[in-house]
């Protein structure tokens, strides 16, 4: 089993920024892909961001050029650095983790972007 937990989230101002972090723990070995997805009130859940165990990553075009997405091996944790947010930012992003083709999900962090 493999348990996430993410942090980060908050209310932040349109053209802020915010840093969510997701902390892997449990049986982590052999993850090989970690992802954020994020779902707006109404909307399915869509991805954001992706990044394979050889760092290669990938990104939804809406975000692109305004989020990063890394991880830390050593600390078993991945992240997503979100800048220039804006109002259609406005989410619970949620922490996706694939090991032995399951996929793990945490429980979610509110983003909202607002004045």
């Amino acid at each position: 089993q493999v348990q996430l937990v993410e942090s980060g989230g908050g209310l932040v101002q349109p053209g802020g920024s915010l840093r969510l972090s997701c902390a892997a723990s449990g049986i982590i070995f052999s993850i090989n892909v970690m992802a954020w997805y994020r779902q707006a009130p109404g909307k399915q859940r869509e991805l954001v961001s992706v990044i394979s165990s050889d760092g290669s990553t990938n990104y939804a075009d809406s975000v692109k050029g305004r989020f990063t997405i890394s991880r830390d091996n050593a600390k078993n944790t991945v992240y997503l650095q979100m800048n220039s947010l804006r109002p259609d930012d406005t989410a619970v992003y949620y922490c996706k983790a694939t090991r032995l083709r399951i996929n793990y999900w945490g429980p979610g962090t509110q983003v909202t972007v607002a004045s």
